[in-house]
């Protein structure tokens, strides 16, 4: 089924478009605009993970945070990726190069999380 887009919906996708980063539910709160309850961002973004629209992942700092998909298409998902945190500026960005992990033979993978945190380009 289709869903309605409203503006509340529009304007998450256009601050985490714009912004090209994974965003902390606090930030997108702080960031967009129009006094938009943070229990309404919390439900938009959790249909949006339901729908393929972003993906959602937890840091070693505990926080949860939210990101564009790419190259995901229907019940097709591809998260399988390393995500890098600036400990200077705290941008948060995933690292698309496939990660290749060998396990032992009868052990079945069904999600990773993986973290490397040091300094981002404009930071180092």
């Amino acid at each position: 089924m289709k869903r309605r887009n409203t503006p509340t919906k529009q304007a998450i996708l256009d601050l985490l478009t714009h912004e090209g980063t994974a965003m902390s539910q606090d930030t997108i709160v702080g960031k967009v605009n129009g006094g938009i309850d943070r229990v309404t961002i919390y439900r938009v973004l959790n249909r949006f993970c339901d729908d393929g629209v972003v993906h959602k992942f937890q840091a070693d700092n505990g926080k949860y945070y939210y990101a564009l998909c790419q190259g995901c298409h229907g019940e097709v998902h591809s998260h399988n990726h390393f995500h890098f945190r600036c400990l200077k500026c705290d941008k948060v960005e995933c690292l698309e190069q496939q990660i290749i992990v060998t396990l032992p033979q009868g052990y079945k993978m069904e999600d990773s999380n993986s973290w490397v945190n040091g300094y981002c380009a404009g930071c180092s």
